[in-house]
């Protein structure tokens, strides 16, 4: 059981990590597709869309 001070300390966590609470969602949500419901047509895609991904990143000088 969470007591009503750790409670509290994860609203207030959560109101000033709402990017982070995004961003955390969506990199679950994208493993347990790849991981459990992707076909082989999906991965393709996927792998395509990361390698277009990777090269506008190193465009921007971060990798």
């Amino acid at each position: 059981m969470v007591s009503e001070a750790q409670k509290k300390a994860n609203e207030k966590w959560k109101a000033a990590n709402k990017e982070k609470q995004k961003i955390y969602g969506y990199r679950s949500q994208a493993k347990k597709f790849i991981s459990e419901f992707a076909d082989k047509e999906d991965l393709k895609t996927l792998e395509e869309l990361i390698r277009l991904r990777y090269e506008k990143i190193r465009g921007e000088g971060n990798v």
